[in-house]
């Protein structure tokens, strides 16, 4: 198993949510985990899901909650 910050990453937008996130895997796209658990369960996503998920973010698709 990797280390727990091996390749992961946080949005620059996560600053002030009291660490209320996921983190993405650069290595493995498609690959998120809960940032408050890092040894916790991961979500794997297929390529073409993760890649329309990122192309719904950057058009805005999802509003905010």
């Amino acid at each position: 198993m990797p280390t727990a910050n091996e390749n992961w990453r946080k949005s620059s937008h996560s600053g002030g949510n009291n660490g209320d996130c996921i983190e993405v895997n650069d290595a493995r796209p498609g690959t998120v985990r809960d940032s408050k658990d890092p040894h916790g369960p991961q979500l794997h996503f297929a390529p073409d899901a993760w890649a329309a998920f990122i192309a719904g973010i950057k058009q805005d698709r999802f509003g905010q909650a």
